[in-house]
């Protein structure tokens, strides 16, 4: 049977240090995709609240809470969902991405990159792992925005079997053509579906551009966001996938004992 499923990619203006604010916005936003169809849904990095970094620690202490609510409407919905929040660990930090499957949390990633350039680096700690885990719409893969720039992450979760990368962000001005074709250079490369989820607006001296994407395994754009609150939905043909992967055998065709193996 030809699987496909509607996965959406859900951007919003984060209002910097408001959980509640933040938390009505993605619940009332994974209600409508739902409405559409979408059984998996993408939200932006460190959605509730934002790099309030100055108020980052108390901000996390509210992530239980913030999980909760997600694993309540995923379980009633049957959805999955993907977003990244700040997580708390003894005298820790994490930026942390959760994948919420119908009420249970399936796995959690930990960003590996930090953003040193913005000072990420100095109020956060990177993790230590890759995920690639079976969920009800398949088997995700997770990266967390300046993980993007990476590629060998990605094809280490491909050779994992991730069908799907789910890539939430905060992804400012002016770096929007890098954002595009990088998302569309790891979906090429590693032959999967693609689905970013960008904030938008303006926090503090930052302005974010949006431009979610969502994006086959050829590389073809097939929903896009502008810069306001939106969501995009597409449907991700999985069987299509197979197709080209047999058309195109990269993996196959792969010479590691030349290059050298992932670990």
């Amino acid at each position: 049977m030809n699987r496909k499923l509607c996965a959406s990619a859900v951007q919003f203006n984060i209002t910097l240090g408001d959980v509640d604010a933040n938390l009505a916005k993605a619940l009332s936003r994974i209600r409508r995709v739902h409405g559409e169809g979408a059984l998996l849904a993408v939200l932006p990095e460190m959605w509730s609240c934002g790099y309030a970094y100055k108020h980052l620690s108390t901000l996390a202490e509210q992530t239980p809470r913030v999980i909760a609510a997600l694993q309540e409407i995923t379980a009633e919905l049957g959805m999955v969902i993907v977003g990244s929040l700040p997580e708390k660990a003894g005298d820790t930090l994490h930026n942390t991405a959760y994948v919420i499957d119908q009420g249970t949390v399936a796995g959690s990633y930990r960003k590996l990159h930090l953003f040193s350039t913005m000072g990420e680096d100095r109020f956060l700690t990177g993790g230590d792992r890759t995920l690639v885990v079976p969920t009800s719409v398949g088997r995700l893969g997770v990266a967390i925005c300046y993980d993007l720039r990476f590629p060998e992450l990605f094809r280490k979760m491909a050779l994992e079997g991730a069908e799907i990368l789910c890539l939430p962000a905060e992804w400012p001005k002016p770096r929007q053509e890098h954002w595009r074709t990088l998302l569309r250079a790891r979906a090429i490369e590693n032959q999967v579906f693609v689905a970013a989820a960008n904030c938008c607006g303006v926090q503090g001296k930052l302005d974010f551009f949006g431009m979610s994407l969502l994006i086959s395994p050829r590389g073809e754009v097939l929903a896009e966001a502008g810069e306001t609150d939106a969501e995009l939905s597409a449907q991700f043909d999985f069987e299509e996938m197979a197709n080209y992967r047999f058309q195109i055998p990269c993996f196959k065709d792969r010479r590691p004992e030349i290059y050298g193996s992932l670990p």
